[in-house]
């Protein structure tokens, strides 16, 4: 299993790239997203820079892989795709990628847990539409897939969320669609994405503006 941080974006509404943000105790957004995938389960982490990527990989932890997503300035579609890309490339490919993104300094380890458990009960029983929350899930399958690598699921807040997880059947076909500032939302609704309740923890949207102001935005 790879954790991947995309943090590639110029954050326009930001004010500033969000991959050089800190919180209010000095710490580094990527520093703390880095170390909400660590304590939720995730050892192999991978950060995707695009805007001031020089400036980004100086703030990540030493033990952390960095990505350049060529042509970020397309939007969240190219910090996606690279991040796909990266972990299809590599010699042994991870059977799935848990997604999240920078801007979400409130993220809980729980909320990490809860998507990776989902994914596991949607690997062994198919392809399900369902709603989990902690270890229960009420299943529907939709098509024989089975193993780690067919896993799907994403947190939920009352909205589509992060961390969003995807089995390695899935990156080739999710890459093909991705365009602009699109991400992968389109895809996991037509293809049954086990949707995981994270209301209780909080900490979901992402913060658009300096101060916590927050929106949903899903990868």
């Amino acid at each position: 299993m790879t954790g991947v941080v995309l943090a590639a974006g110029a954050g326009r509404r930001y004010g500033a790239p969000k991959a050089l943000a800190r919180e209010a105790d000095g710490v580094p957004w990527l520093v703390t997203a880095c170390a909400t995938l660590r304590a939720g389960g995730i050892d192999d982490v991978t950060v995707v820079l695009g805007a001031q990527a020089d400036d980004g990989a100086r703030l990540v932890p030493a033990d952390v892989r960095t990505v350049r997503a060529t042509g970020w300035e397309r939007g969240l579609s190219a910090s996606l795709a690279a991040a796909l890309a990266d972990v299809a490339g590599r010699a042994d490919p991870p059977d799935a990628v848990l997604l999240t993104l920078v801007d979400l300094p409130g993220l809980r380890p729980e909320a990490v847990r809860r998507v990776l458990r989902a994914g596991a009960v949607r690997s062994s029983a198919g392809r399900p539409r369902s709603e989990a929350r902690g270890d229960e899930c009420r299943e529907t399958p939709e098509a024989p897939e089975r193993g780690a690598t067919a896993a799907l699921a994403r947190a939920t807040y009352g909205a589509p969320g992060h961390p969003v997880l995807v089995g390695r059947a899935h990156w080739a076909p999710l890459a093909a669609t991705l365009d602009g500032d699109v991400g992968a939302g389109p895809y996991l609704r037509a293809h049954g994405v086990v949707e995981v309740d994270c209301a209780d923890l909080g900490g979901g949207h992402d913060v658009d503006v300096p101060g916590g102001a927050t929106s949903g935005t899903t990868c």
